[in-house]
């Protein structure tokens, strides 16, 4: 995109310091990263959308890392303190892994600033959500460990995709984050549960998912589909985790026309 990013810090209600990046012109779309990730987890695919608004959670990036309670609806609140911070009263939300448990909230919450809604690789939380097995779970806390951290991308991506696509990935975690931040963002993610609010979203919703994802069972993605007032469902075969970079410009350009 040839436009400089408009950068900056919103602050939350706690007083934390909150880091912003707005890619490109016209009406945005925030771009919500997994767990313990800022916004280089969108490095591949910013791109492939006119206007963006990313963001680093608290605990990662260029955000204050304040030793409190994580949760999913904290980190809403964080989203609307970014929104408000940058004067913007509605957009479009793609929310992926622990994103996608975010936009949960902040759609459910907040209907009026959220037009259109995209919930990537994730689930619902809770006693109906089909969760991650401990094994995986594991290897999302020991994340820094070789053998840790190769794990990881082989349930982010396929050894096809990794033999021709080397990287550097920026799906991994983001680096620097304290201890208390890791701990943290793994418990916001595992105490998730927007089960009895998803039917409050109004928004037109698409879901998202690979059928090869272990992070977040597929069978997830039918749950929320069918929780969600009038949603929609697409299946990416043989992907994994991050099937918004594999499946691109596929799964972009889904994205683009379902937001219109």
């Amino acid at each position: 995109m040839s436009t400089l990013p408009r950068t900056g810090h919103a602050v939350a209600a706690d007083g934390t310091r909150l880091a912003y990046q707005w890619h490109g012109t016209g009406r945005p779309l925030v771009l919500l990263a997994g767990q313990a990730n800022d916004h280089t987890w969108w490095n591949r695919t910013r791109g492939d959308f006119p206007s963006t608004i990313t963001m680093d959670y608290r605990g990662t990036g260029a955000s204050d890392a304040p030793d409190v309670p994580y949760s999913t609806t904290l980190f809403a609140d964080d989203v609307l303190a970014v929104l408000d911070g940058l004067g913007v009263a509605e957009a479009d939300v793609y929310g992926t892994s622990m994103g996608g448990r975010v936009a949960q909230w902040f759609a459910a919450r907040h209907p009026g600033r959220v037009r259109r809604l995209v919930l990537g690789c994730t689930s619902p939380g809770g006693a109906h959500g089909v969760e991650r097995t401990n094994d995986v779970r594991l290897a999302l806390a020991k994340r820094h460990s070789a053998e840790a951290r190769e794990a990881l991308e082989d349930m982010m991506y396929t050894p096809a995709w990794r033999a021709a696509n080397p990287g550097p990935y920026t799906v991994l975690g983001a680096h620097g984050m304290p201890p208390h931040a890791v701990r943290g963002h793994l418990v916001a993610s595992n105490t998730h549960d927007a089960w009895d609010v998803l039917p409050r979203i109004t928004a037109p919703t698409l879901v998202l998912h690979g059928d090869d994802d272990v992070l977040a069972p597929p069978a997830n993605a039918p749950l929320l589909t069918g929780r969600i007032p009038g949603a929609r469902m697409h299946v990416f075969a043989g992907a994994r985790h991050a099937y918004f970079d594999e499946c691109r410009p596929e799964s972009s350009v889904l994205v683009r026309e379902f937001l219109g």
